[in-house]
């Protein structure tokens, strides 16, 4: 039983673009036209999921998909943080920004931790384990980074040296039994032929 995840990292907003932590805001309009240039490039699914957050569902739209929303592929809720620039809430709460990179249990700014995270993208994996076929999911960096340390059984202090390219794609495989990481990172919005066979 061969079963197939492919994650799609969803595009750049105007708070990503500064360095903030996210809204839920609209895609940026450069993020809409490479969204809607690689309509077309990837395989067949059987089924399509997407985050919740509206620059997500805006990604499942540009490329022509028809998604569910799976609250599993929610990106990490920042809490009081979100909208604010790093260096903003490093000059304010620097303990709390140190704690929140040092510890994944840490959550310091009312929001979630990246444990919480964590828990969620191996559930989806875990759930994902018994449904043969192909899904698209359109998702966040952070959902991205934890699924591949799932799969690759590393610290979750790894995430933190995983770069995840606004719309790049993250593809996993499993039989059944185990996941395997099979490309991270790719992008190819001109390709002629279609991505990841």
């Amino acid at each position: 039983m061969l079963v197939r995840l492919t994650m799609i990292c969803n595009g750049a907003t105007a708070a990503t673009r500064r360095g903030s932590f996210p809204l839920d805001e609209p895609l940026e309009p450069r993020s809409l036209t490479r969204a809607k240039a690689m309509r077309g490039t990837l395989r067949h699914a059987d089924r399509a999921w997407t985050a919740p957050a509206l620059r997500a569902r805006q990604i499942a739209e540009a490329l022509s998909l028809e998604a569910a929303v799976e609250p599993l592929l929610a990106d990490q809720d920042h809490g009081s943080w979100a909208g604010k620039s790093f260096e903003d809430v490093q000059a304010e709460q620097p303990g709390d920004i140190a704690a929140w990179l040092a510890d994944p249990d840490a959550a310091p700014h009312g929001g979630e931790s990246l444990a919480d995270v964590a828990r969620r993208a191996s559930g989806l994996m875990e759930k994902l384990m018994a449904e043969p076929g192909h899904t698209i999911a359109m998702t966040h960096a952070s959902v991205i980074r934890t699924a591949i340390v799932h799969v690759l059984g590393a610290p979750l202090a790894a995430c933190w040296k995983i770069d995840i390219e606004p719309l790049s794609i993250t593809d996993f495989r499993s039989d059944g039994r185990r996941w395997v990481l099979r490309a991270c990172g790719v992008t190819s919005p001109k390709a002629a032929k279609p991505l990841l066979r």
